[in-house]
C-alpha cells in the first residue's frame, strides 16, 4: 500500500531510480527511453553533470532565502540571461516555480497594470478553444480544455474562447492556409467587438500547441495578425512557451519563428530541465515601468520565487541552451525525427496528422484516415498506447479529446535535444508496436 496521493488512484507505477542520459531505469532494472521529456521537461536528460555541480555549488552556498528580504547571485544572472537572450520588448523576468505560477502571474500582472495605468474596467481574458494553461483557477479559467475545466466551472472566472489555428481539422477545402489562418485570427477581433474593447485586457496563447492539441503549430501570418489585433485595440498579447520554449521547437523561444514581439511570456518545463521546478513570466519594459513608476509593487506572490537552488540549475540549463549550437540542433534533429515518423506512419490508415517543429512533434490517430473520424472516446485509444508503449520501454504523451475535449487521440512526443539518430530509430520503431498493438482490431 502507498500513502502516496496519486495522480491515479489505481495506477500501479514502476519506481524510477535512476537516470541516464535519455533513459530513465525502474527499481527492476527495466530501461525506458524517454520519448517525451516526462511532459516536455528533460530538454538535457536526465544525468547533465553542469546542472548537477551547479546544484551541488549552490546547496554549498544557500539553499534557500525570501525575495522578501534578499536576492541571490544565481537569480540575478539567470534572469540577466533570459534577458539577453530574450524578444526584444521583454526587460524583466519574474522567477516562480512551474508553469501554472507564469500563468497564474501573466495574468494577475495583466489586470495590474490596466489598473494603474487607470483602466481599470479592462479585465476579460481572450484566449482560444483547445488550449492549455495551467491547473490553477485562473490558468485553468484561461485555458480551453474542456475536460480539465468541466467539473471546476463554477470556481472559474470568466473567459471566451475563439477558435484555436488547427489547420488539420479547420482549414476549409477551398481555403488556402494563409487564408485560413487570417480567418481564423480575425475571431480574436469579432469577440473583442461583442466584448467590448475596454473591456479586455489580454489574449492568450500558445505559440505552438502542446497536450491539448498535440505539437499543432500556427501557420505562417496567423501570429502576425494577432499581434496586429492586439495593438489595434490595445490589448495585451500573452504567449504561454511553458512547453514548446526553451529551444523545444528549435528556437529559444517559440515566438522567435512567428517573428512576433509579445507583451508577456511565460516558461517553465525546460527551463529547468527536470533538475529543480521552476518557471518564469517575462514581460515588456512598458509593463514593469508602469509598475514601477506607480505602486512600485506587484501584488503577487509565493514563498519559493526565485529560489536560489532552482536558478542555480535553471542558470546552468540556460546557459548550456545559450552556448554553442543544441537549439540549433533541435531543428535538424527535429527533421530526422519527422521523416522517420513520417516513414513508419506516413501511409498508416489510423495516423491523420503528423505535425509539430523542432523536437516537439504530434500523431493525430484516427478511426479513418479519409474522413478524419476519430475513434469512439470509450476504447480509450490513447490510454492503451500509453500504457503499451511503456510496456515496451517507452515514455510518450498521449492525450484524449483532442477535436473538443471528449474525441479524438493523439501523441506527443518530446524527447531530450540529446538524443542520437539511434536512439530516435528506437522511439519510432517502439511507438510502431505499441500503436499496432493498442488499436481496436
Amino acid at each position: 500500500m502507498t500513502a502516496v496521493f496519486h495522480r491515479n488512484s489505481h495506477a500501479e507505477l514502476p519506481t524510477a531510480v535512476r537516470g541516464e542520459g535519455c533513459y530513465i531505469f525502474d527499481a527492476e532494472g527495466k530501461k525506458y527511453l524517454d520519448g517525451c521529456g516526462g511532459a516536455a521537461v528533460s530538454c538535457l536528460g536526465h544525468s547533465n553533470e553542469a546542472v548537477r555541480e551547479a546544484m551541488h555549488a549552490q546547496l554549498d552556498k544557500i539553499a534557500y532565502a525570501h525575495t522578501g528580504f534578499f536576492t541571490s547571485e544565481p537569480t540575478e544572472s539567470l534572469a540577466k540571461l533570459l534577458i539577453t537572450h530574450a524578444p526584444d520588448t521583454l526587460s524583466h523576468a519574474y522567477i516562480v516555480s512551474s508553469g501554472s505560477e507564469a500563468v497564474e502571474a501573466a495574468i494577475k500582472l495583466a489586470r495590474q497594470y490596466f489598473v494603474e495605468k487607470g483602466q481599470s474596467e479592462r479585465h476579460r481574458i481572450i484566449a482560444r478553444r483547445q488550449s492549455y494553461h495551467g491547473n490553477t483557477l485562473g490558468a485553468l479559467a484561461a485555458g480551453g480544455n474542456a475536460w480539465r475545466r468541466q467539473q471546476f466551472n463554477p470556481l472559474l472566472i470568466e473567459a471566451s474562447h475563439i477558435a484555436p489555428c488547427y489547420e488539420y481539422r479547420g482549414k476549409l477545402a477551398d481555403e488556402s492556409v494563409f487564408d485560413y489562418g487570417q480567418r481564423v485570427a480575425n475571431e480574436l477581433e469579432t469577440e473583442i467587438e461583442r466584448l467590448g474593447a475596454e473591456s479586455v485586457m489580454a489574449f492568450i496563447a500558445e505559440p505552438v500547441v502542446g497536450a491539448t492539441l498535440g505539437a499543432v503549430p500556427a501557420v505562417d501570418g496567423y501570429f502576425k495578425r494577432i499581434r496586429e489585433i492586439c495593438d489595434t485595440h490595445g490589448i495585451l498579447l500573452i504567449l504561454d512557451e511553458v512547453m514548446c520554449g526553451m529551444g523545444r521547437t528549435g528556437h529559444l523561444f517559440a515566438c522567435e519563428y512567428d517573428d512576433i514581439q509579445p507583451d508577456i511570456v511565460t516558461i517553465a518545463k525546460g527551463l529547468g530541465a527536470g533538475y529543480q521546478p521552476i518557471g518564469a513570466m517575462l514581460c515588456s519594459a512598458e509593463i514593469y515601468d508602469t509598475i514601477a513608476q506607480g505602486s512600485g509593487f506587484f501584488q503577487h506572490g509565493h514563498t519559493y520565487l526565485g529560489h536560489p537552488m532552482a536558478t542555480a540549475a535553471a542558470l546552468a540549463v540556460l546557459t548550456q541552451l545559450t552556448q554553442g549550437d543544441l537549439v540549433t540542433q533541435v531543428q535538424k534533429t527535429g527533421d530526422l525525427l519527422h521523416d522517420k515518423l513520417q516513414q513508419s506512419f506516413g501511409q498508416h490508415p489510423n495516423i491523420g496528422d503528423i505535425r509539430g517543429r523542432g523536437l516537439f512533434r504530434g500523431l493525430e490517430i484516427v478511426q479513418d484516415r479519409d474522413s478524419k473520424q476519430p475513434f469512439d472516446p470509450a476504447l480509450g485509444v490513447h490510454k492503451k498506447i500509453k500504457a503499451a508503449a511503456m510496456q515496451h520501454g517507452l515514455m510518450c504523451y498521449p492525450m484524449g479529446g483532442t477535436l473538443d475535449g471528449r474525441q479524438g487521440d493523439h501523441v506527443l512526443l518530446a524527447p531530450p535535444f540529446i538524443i542520437s539518430n539511434d536512439q530516435i530509430d528506437e522511439l519510432v520503431s517502439k511507438l510502431a508496436t505499441a500503436v499496432e498493438q493498442a488499436l481496436p482490431r
